[in-house]
């Protein structure tokens, strides 16, 4: 059943975001009204019409990127102390406007409480993270046949494009535009724009509380054509996307076009292997995390269950149990363990997976139901390889179970996807775990613990469709990502030539 208490009245106090400031605007240094109009912020949970953003369009981002690329010739010659102490007191204004902050991302993105503390603390620690870049050294001195001095540096890129999704909208965006700002970069963000306050307005607020100069952080909500925008803008040397498989490899191939580098974070359908050694009652809830945290809605999200033969019926009965009693609802209005999906088309993609997948010989085990926006938590049964939650990321609360006789056939079952972002695998024998991991493909492994795990100071990235790699997350990840080599000589005299 779909718990919902009703809903008696309607208040939502902004101070720190206040609608006043950026209804139907967009920010560029400054709130402005924009050449696309405007469009709908709505409630997942109720549909209640929150208010109404500015919508970027082509014109938008041409203006933002020309004002971004010569407010960061200032930027990036602003002392690396200075540039650190904004950074650390965006760190410090993330706690200090959390209470508004976390109502906006259970209003605008149906995050439940712990989403919203998980989500309010990364944003923190990667500003304090990104606030050690600057001091970082940014080259190094290289032997040279010619009798002078031979550095190689790391310099700004210019202009950074970040392109951030609904279902982590902090997290997802902060994650480049801290890093790419410490770095003396200026940013261009443009957010979902369903997630437009949560993941948008407030890191324009909160930069500019902690003394960002006007100009060198944009924040345009828009669609697909603000996007193409501003992956083809000359201005734009960069991009950082993070999103679906199919709209990441249009972004490459469009970065590729004009010669520029694209950071891809895309989707992924992870494994979670469960071994017959495993602590059956922690796996169970390990594995029901790793599945309908934030309803499914991860990149991370445990897609496949790997379950050995010898437990596998009753770790389906058990995971089954709990995905009935656990609460869905408005995390508005009370304390659920699942809230809303964020639209219609994203349930209706979610509920034709399940209802084809048992067409193709899954058993509904658990869920498979829903009220509104609400999904159930989903269990599937029986999966096997050519069933449709087994091959495609669902992105949505459901958990495909299948087993396995060996550990060969395990890692054949975990390594059978296109994708290769996180791995889970839980065992008695955490070697053998580490042992079974290197002969699967991921750019993430977790031995004795579900595929949903983030920090701010550790490299982030998948293989194969999951995107290019580890382009975000720690020093090195990010100085990599954010800069460009150059090689600079310099000599006490110039050298006389042959002609």
């Amino acid at each position: 059943m779909l718990t919902r208490p009703a809903i008696t009245g309607y208040q939502f106090d902004m101070a720190f975001l206040s609608g006043e400031t950026w209804q139907g605007r967009v920010f560029t240094g400054t709130w402005v009204t924009t050449a696309g109009g405007d469009g709908v912020v709505r409630e997942p949970a109720s549909g209640r019409e929150l208010g109404r953003t500015g919508i970027a369009g082509p014109v938008d981002v041409a203006a933002s990127a020309l004002s971004a690329a010569e407010a960061h010739r200032t930027w990036a010659a602003t002392p690396f102390q200075d540039r650190a102490a904004i950074l650390r007191r965006a760190g410090d204004l993330w706690q200090r406007h959390g209470t508004e902050i976390g109502e906006w991302l259970t209003r605008e993105s149906g995050s439940v409480a712990g989403k919203v503390g998980f989500e309010l603390h990364v944003a923190a620690q990667e500003c304090y993270e990104a606030a050690a870049l600057p001091g970082h050294p940014y080259g190094e001195m290289v032997p040279s046949e010619a009798p002078r001095l031979s550095t190689v540096q790391r310099v700004p890129v210019g202009v950074v494009g970040v392109i951030a999704p609904f279902n982590a909208p902090l997290i997802l965006a902060i994650r480049s535009v801290a890093p790419a700002l410490a770095l003396g970069n200026a940013v261009i963000l443009k957010p979902d724009p369903r997630t437009a306050v949560c993941g948008g307005f407030s890191l324009a607020a909160v930069f500019e509380e902690a003394g960002l100069p006007p100009g060198v952080l944009h924040v345009l909500p828009g669609g697909p054509e603000a996007g193409a925008a501003l992956v083809a803008d000359p201005n734009v040397r960069v991009i950082s996307f993070t999103g679906s498989t199919a709209a990441g490899r249009l972004v490459g191939e469009a970065a590729g076009k004009h010669l520029k580098r694209a950071h891809l974070e895309l989707g992924g359908n992870s494994a979670l292997i469960v071994c017959r050694d495993a602590d059956l009652d922690r796996a169970v809830g390990a594995g029901a995390w790793g599945s309908f945290f934030h309803q499914g809605q991860i990149c991370m999200t445990t897609g496949r269950h790997l379950v050995h033969e010898s437990i596998y019926p009753e770790y389906v009965r058990r995971l089954a149990d709990k995905a009935d009693k656990l609460t869905v609802g408005d995390p508005a209005t009370g304390d659920f363990a699942l809230g809303p999906v964020i639209d219609a088309g994203q349930r209706d993609k979610i509920h034709a997976l399940v209802t084809e997948s048992v067409a193709a010989g899954a058993t509904l085990a658990a869920g498979g139901t829903y009220t509104d926006l609400f999904y159930r938590p989903t269990v599937l049964a029986d999966v096997t390889a050519s069933v449709p939650a087994y091959r495609t990321e669902v992105f949505g609360p459901v958990a495909a179970v299948t087993p396995f006789a060996s550990e060969d056939e395990a890692v054949k079952l975990a390594a059978d996807s296109e994708y290769g972002l996180s791995l889970g695998i839980l065992t008695g024998d955490a070697m053998r775990g580490l042992a079974l991991a290197e002969r699967i493909p991921s750019g993430i492994v977790h031995v004795n613990d579900q595929t949903v795990n983030d920090e701010a100071n550790v490299p982030f990235g998948g293989v194969r469709a999951s995107g290019t790699g580890s382009r975000f997350g720690g020093a090195a990840a990010n100085i990599a990502a954010f800069t460009e080599t150059r090689w600079v000589t310099m000599r006490a005299d110039v050298p006389g030539y042959p002609f």
